[in-house]
């Protein structure tokens, strides 16, 4: 595996480690969500620079390239070439649809030579994974044949989240502000696309309902003071609204466990709907209702399963409304969290995926080897 280290240097040079039986070889590309994105599209020049020529290096039977960003295409095409080997594209954004919809490319030529590169990591693949049907659609509107896709969505990573309910109790009387309180937690990056301004908003409706529910927001990224002085502004900033920063992963599943619901956000966009937030499978595997803002797959599934709640991304109060009456209803959240992990375990447990990804990678190898 081969992969960039977001601390050091540059000039740096790479080091190796094993994990979980994986040689994983790192260089040190700086990188982080506050950054502006066109330092952003840098790292990521440099990082396919770096990584195409260490693939050649080290050699293989396979390339297969997870995104985004599109550019990762780029060291995995000339080492599918300099290797003759054959290449699996893993989608896990629709690039550049999605930065476009955002406004982070805005010039007219950038655009363009994204779209191509989009085309050429599509016409150099020999198979892609989408993680949601949503970016099958989106690949195949670019032209790549249906056949040659399979949808392999993130998944729930139900050992680690498996914790004992006590955990989630030691949470509760760590904080004196929690208790015994409902709390609804978002557990994941500050970004832009993200839009946890939204949980802030909601929070001071609910205040209003019930001053008694509890909101909190672990995480990092760009947004992260944004968010906070919004929440002064609201008059909830660690009253009923607390912001706890990064977290390291081992001490989220208590997190989890402590949440009364929890939550996947996104800013009010049609264009990220198709998207595969690991906190979604993460609250599967820890067993809890999640609440989201935005239609698409998932929402669908919440809706048919039963698993959590679709809140409107518009009218804050009306979203407020049907949250409190969730939060309120004991047999709804039992219910939902015995959904929830069922879904996990049916249709999103870690290594059911797995051996559905390298099954992929290895029918793929075994045609490739035919021709």
């Amino acid at each position: 595996m081969i992969t960039s280290e977001r601390a050091g240097k540059q000039t740096e040079k790479w080091r190796r480690t094993e994990e979980a039986g994986i040689h994983v070889h790192w260089t040190p590309v700086p990188y982080s969500n506050v950054l502006a994105y066109r330092e952003r599209i840098k790292a990521f020049f440099s990082y396919a620079y770096r990584a195409g020529r260490k693939a050649v290096e080290i050699g293989g039977d396979i390339v297969f390239a997870t995104s985004t960003p599109l550019t990762i295409s780029l060291p995995a095409v000339y080492a599918k070439k300099k290797l003759n080997v054959p290449m699996v594209f893993e989608v896990r954004d629709l690039w550049p649809e999605l930065p476009i919809a955002v406004g982070a490319l805005k010039n007219p030529l950038i655009k363009s030579a994204a779209r191509r590169l989009e085309k050429f990591a599509y016409h150099h693949s020999d198979h892609i994974v989408a993680l949601s049907p949503g970016m099958k659609e989106g690949v195949i509107a670019a032209g790549y044949p249906e056949e040659k896709i399979s949808v392999i969505p993130n998944s729930s990573d139900i050992e680690l989240f498996d914790v004992p309910e006590t955990e989630g109790q030691r949470i509760r009387k760590e904080y004196s502000w929690l208790g015994d309180r409902p709390l609804v937690s978002y557990i994941g990056t500050l970004g832009r696309i993200n839009g946890v301004g939204y949980l802030a908003r909601l929070a001071a409706a609910i205040q209003e309902l019930d001053p008694e529910v509890r909101f909190v927001v672990i995480g990092s990224g760009f947004e992260e003071e944004a968010i906070k002085k919004e929440a002064r502004e609201l008059g909830i900033y660690e009253k009923n609204f607390f912001m706890l920063g990064r977290m390291p992963k081992k001490v989220l599943p208590a997190w989890f466990s402590a949440s009364t619901v929890t939550c996947s956000l996104v800013v009010n966009l049609k264009e990220i709907w198709n998207n595969s937030a690991n906190k979604f499978f993460d609250s599967l595997a820890a067993g809890r209702p999640i609440a989201i803002n935005y239609e698409g797959w998932q929402a669908e599934l919440l809706r048919s399963s039963g698993a959590g709640l679709v809140l409107d991304p518009v009218d804050i109060d009306k979203a407020a409304a049907v949250l409190k009456e969730k939060i309120d209803d004991e047999t709804w959240l039992r219910e939902s969290r015995r959904v929830a992990r069922l879904l996990a375990e049916e249709q999103f447990d870690r290594e059911k995926l797995a051996r559905k990804m390298c099954d992929v990678l290895e029918r793929t190898n075994q045609k490739e080897n035919q021709h």
